[in-house]
This record gives structure tokens, C-alpha cells and sequence, in this order.
């Protein structure tokens, strides 16, 4: 019996102090920390029920409802299209930079490699 109010305690004394101050409601947060260290029973329920603005996951209140499009988990990066769409435009400069060298190589002018100045 003494676990499980202790349990609760910790609990609600954590879940306030991660609330930021906008979504605590009626009271102050340092005034909720109090309440529920102070009532200890108590306390940690009446947090519980009324001292949070909690968000409906079905009313969309959620993270789909601040961007629409985006996926609602985690991806990982070879499977996230945005990130390897980003890869691909990271080397096209590159290889931009790589065709123009090229004929150069070719045609026996100089590399930035050439050790030799250029005869005139």
C-alpha cells in the first residue's frame, strides 16, 4: 500500500515539472509542484485530472494537425525521400564541377595535380 501512492507521486511530480507553464491550468506550476509533494495522496490525483491541458489524439490536436503532410513516426534516412532527394542535389554540383574538369584531362592540359608550370 505504500508503493502505489508513492509510485503516482512520482509520477504526477514528473509529468509537472516536463509541462511547460502554458499548459498547466488554474495554478502556477511552482503552485502544482507544491500540491502534489505537500497532498501526497491527493495531490498527484487532482494533477492528474485537472492541473494539465491534455490533448486529444482523435481531435486532432496532435503533431498531423501542425503539418498534414508529414509522416507521424520516425524514418530512417535510406528511407525518408526528403533526405536522399537532398543527397542527390548535394551531387549534382559536384559533378558538375567533375564534367567540366574533364576535357581538360583529356585533351593533355593542365590538372590542379601538374607539378610542372605551364610553357609559353
Amino acid at each position: 500500500m505504500f508503493i502505489v501512492p508513492l509510485a503516482l507521486t512520482i509520477y504526477a511530480f514528473i509529468d509537472c515539472l516536463n509541462t511547460s507553464e502554458e499548459d498547466t491550468k488554474h495554478l502556477p506550476k511552482i503552485a502544482w509542484v507544491f500540491i502534489i509533494l505537500l497532498f501526497w495522496i491527493v495531490g498527484p490525483v487532482v494533477w492528474l485530472v485537472a492541473g494539465k491541458n491534455r490533448h486529444n489524439r482523435a481531435g486532432g490536436a496532435g503533431p498531423a494537425s501542425w503539418q498534414p503532410g508529414r509522416r507521424r513516426q520516425w524514418v530512417a534516412p535510406d528511407d525518408n525521400p526528403d533526405f536522399l532527394k537532398s543527397l542527390k542535389d548535394d551531387r549534382k554540383p559536384q559533378a558538375e564541377a567533375e564534367a567540366e574538369e574533364e576535357p581538360g584531362r583529356r585533351d593533355g592540359g593542365t590538372s590542379p595535380d601538374d607539378k610542372t608550370p605551364p610553357t609559353s
